[in-house]
């Protein structure tokens, strides 16, 4: 996944390697340390990752490629790593039975996308102010229906908005739009429907960005549209 479209813009590239200064922290063979070093370094390469190298950096069974994260503060976050590591497949004696039905010794891949799941998602939140990408977002329409007589009406484009796979619902509270507009505001939902009797007479919808940017008088499957293209533009580094 790309941190770009979780919402990272700014973030780095390193390979974590051992300290020479210090080898007796780190587990194996010099050989080993240096073959599983540069598998790190070709793969960022072979890639075109702009990479840096940090010493000292490595776990004590291997070295990494670590991605690091500057938040909306201008803290920086190591989170996404991948590790090679050539020395635990050799001290827990583990081999598989390759083509050539010979033993041989595995190489570890330790993997963690995201680091710690729960700190990943603190960040998240507090990057974004809660504002996540469309594609990220529980709700990513709400509908609001002008008063009780456009409820059908409502939950007919809601039906068809949910056949497209988009994520909504109906706020179909006795509350005044205004009312409605402001929590759908507060709730950071990307996209408000409005629906009255205009747009039932016409089979419309009118569309309110979160932030108040206003797209005007639509049909669904424009709509549809827009959503689809602004997901698939922020998904395109998948």
């Amino acid at each position: 996944m790309s941190l770009a479209s979780l919402g990272f813009e700014n973030f780095s590239t390193q390979v974590s390697v051992r300290d020479p200064e210090n080898l007796e922290k780190y587990i194996g063979d010099s050989d080993v340390w240096d073959k599983a070093e540069q598998a790190i370094i070709n793969a960022a390469k072979a890639k075109g990752l702009d990479y840096i190298i940090e010493t000292g950096e490595a776990a004590f069974y291997g070295p990494k490629l670590d991605f690091m994260v500057k938040d909306a503060l201008g803290r920086q976050w190591q989170l996404g790593t991948i590790q090679v590591d050539y020395n635990l497949p050799e001290r827990f004696d583990l081999t598989y039975k390759g083509a050539d039905n010979e033993l041989h010794r595995p190489v570890m891949i330790h993997r963690a996308p995201f680091g710690s799941m729960e700190r990943f998602v603190a960040i998240l939140i507090e990057h974004t102010g809660g504002n996540f990408p469309l594609w990220l977002m529980p709700e990513q329409v709400i509908i609001l229906s002008i008063s009780e007589k456009y409820e059908k009406y409502a939950r007919k484009v809601l039906n068809s908005l949910e056949n497209n796979e988009i994520r909504a619902l109906v706020d179909n509270r006795s509350e005044t739009m205004g009312k409605k507009i402001r929590d759908a505001e507060m709730q950071k939902v990307p996209y408000m429907i409005i629906v009255g009797e205009q747009e039932e007479i016409d089979g419309t919808i009118s569309v309110r960005k979160h932030g108040g940017e206003d797209l005007g008088t639509i049909s669904v499957e424009s709509f549809s549209s827009i959503i689809d293209k602004e997901i698939k533009k922020t998904l395109k580094e998948f």
